[in-house]
């Protein structure tokens, strides 16, 4: 394999540190990572608009500071890729919408500062569902992204295109967000690392609704360490930020890795009611015999979640309606089925329909948190299927049983955000089809540094069992017939480069 290449598989960490030290220069990890963009996205569609010559720009401004012996930033010279759904100053922001195929921002939101800040070079934007909408990234603006295990297959989503760039190593870097399991979701899906934080910690100035905890912004990685540094560089008190609470980025950078025999766990195939597969059962319980051994204790545990599918519901559809209301009433068809769907689900409801998912959800909170009396994590499957071909939007129908609507097969991610618990998927092996497979481990509620030191020890505990370890896909030639992962493109984007 290439030195380029051999380089590229380097952790953002380890990247890191060889750019302190002047064992690599960060002129020529960007035209590694870029040269590995123009040769492998092609074949699976997960960036989207880049800035190539402005990014080679900064990354001879970022050499000559690490040669200069300059105090350098926690991401310096790393390049870096933002999701498509947030702003980047100057460069194209779609959110996957033919509303915005044209849109360049003229800042920075508060997160993609905070990472710029800290030395990351930002090179591309990585796709979405239109509007972040569901757990398949694909969009009349860009297409659709493959998974890179089977390029015919679902990459998960809403951060699908982040999830992807890791997993191929063209970028080092690359953040998300996450509602109803948009971080944790793709992660499973390609074999990497995604954590949703506690809400508040990752400014999110754009949120309307800026009391209600249902969105985070956060960190995705190849391992747990990565994840966590880029993680320490996104959060800060920002007054834009009503959820906002402090935690030292020093800490969080800073891997403790946990000691996990003293650790007491529960775990759940569908915390009492999520649709689940029988071949996801199977194997979440082959996976905790596995892996029982690693700690104190490690109990089945039964969750009382009441009406969490409806209470997400109108939890998830009022922030829909908080931010398309105009773009409906102007022309509902500029919106794609998922955002109809979300926005005229909200539009429907009423004042006491409000108040009851609030009630109900303070009802989920207070009763899931009484588990982590006795338990340090509580573990279950992030997804509850294998992952399915991207062209079917959605899934409809889980063991013959039809599903309420779009996104109830992400319950098992949906019903941890609306406890708002920290919450990170691990990749933990492959799944009956020869896919990767993603534990969901959630923590305490704002326990993100344990939830983290946990994660890293179980990371590296897994490397040691067999079958448990972190799989990866074949860069040189990715699975699955060659797919027209751009057939969905009605409104191409204007400007792809800045």
């Amino acid at each position: 394999m290439p030195v380029r290449d051999s380089l590229l598989e380097l952790s953002s960490v380890e990247l890191r540190r060889r750019i302190g030290s002047k064992e690599i220069s960060p002129v020529e990890l960007m035209e590694a990572s870029i040269a590995r963009m123009e040769a492998l996205n092609p074949s699976v569609n997960a960036i989207c608009a880049t800035a190539y010559t402005r990014a080679r720009r900064e990354a001879k401004a970022a050499e000559k500071a690490a040669l200069a012996g300059e105090s350098l930033g926690p991401l310096h010279g790393l390049p870096t890729g933002i999701k498509d759904l947030h702003d980047t100053e100057g460069l194209l922001t779609t959110q996957g919408s033919p509303l915005y195929r044209d849109h360049i921002p003229t800042h920075d939101c508060a997160m993609v500062a905070n990472v710029r800040k800290a030395g990351a070079i930002v090179v591309a934007k990585t796709n979405v569902p239109e509007f972040g909408a569901g757990a398949n990234t694909r969009n009349p603006v860009w297409g659709a992204t493959g998974n890179p295990f089977d390029t015919r297959l679902n990459a998960g989503g809403s951060s699908g295109g982040a999830a992807v760039a890791l997993a191929c190593d063209m970028l080092p870097v690359c953040t998300g967000s996450d509602t109803g399991g948009s971080l944790r979701i793709p992660a499973a899906y390609c074999g990497v690392v995604g954590l949703r934080p506690s809400p508040g910690l990752v400014p999110m100035e754009m949120r309307q609704l800026g009391w209600t905890p249902i969105r985070v912004l956060g960190p995705m990685g190849r391992t747990v360490a990565d994840t966590r540094q880029l993680f320490a560089a996104q959060i800060g008190m920002d007054d834009r930020e009503p959820l906002a609470f402090a935690l030292a980025p020093e800490r969080v950078a800073a891997g403790r890795p946990a000691d996990l025999s003293r650790l007491r766990v529960a775990w759940t195939e569908d915390f009492g009611q999520c649709p689940v597969t029988r071949e996801i059962r199977r194997l979440m319980r082959e996976r905790i015999a596995a892996m029982r051994h690693l700690f104190r204790s490690c109990d089945e545990v039964t969750f009382d979640f009441g009406e969490a599918d409806r209470c997400f519901d109108v939890v998830r559809a009022l922030n829909f309606v908080a931010g398309y209301h105009a773009a409906y009433t102007k022309d509902p068809s500029s919106l794609g089925p998922n955002v109809r769907a979300n926005y005229e689900m909200g539009a429907a409801m009423s004042l006491p329909d409000a108040a009851w998912a609030h009630a109900e959800q303070t009802r989920i909170f207070r009763r899931f948190q009484g588990t982590f009396r006795d338990y340090d994590l509580v573990l279950s499957p992030t997804t509850p299927v294998s992952p399915r071909p991207w062209t079917e939007l959605y899934l409809a129908e889980v063991e013959g049983k039809p599903l309420r609507n779009y996104y109830h097969w992400l319950a098992l991610t949906y019903f941890i955000t609306l406890v708002t618990n920290p919450a990170i998927s691990l990749p933990c092996g492959r799944d009956q089809n020869g896919m990767p497979f993603g534990l969901q481990v959630t923590g305490r509620f704002r326990g993100d540094l344990e939830v983290l030191d946990a994660a890293e020890a179980m990371e590296d505990a897994f490397t040691r069992i067999a079958g448990l370890g972190r799989p990866r896909p074949d860069l040189g030639k990715p699975a699955g017939a060659p797919v027209d992962l751009k057939s969905l493109v009605t409104h191409p984007p204007v400007l792809t480069e800045a």
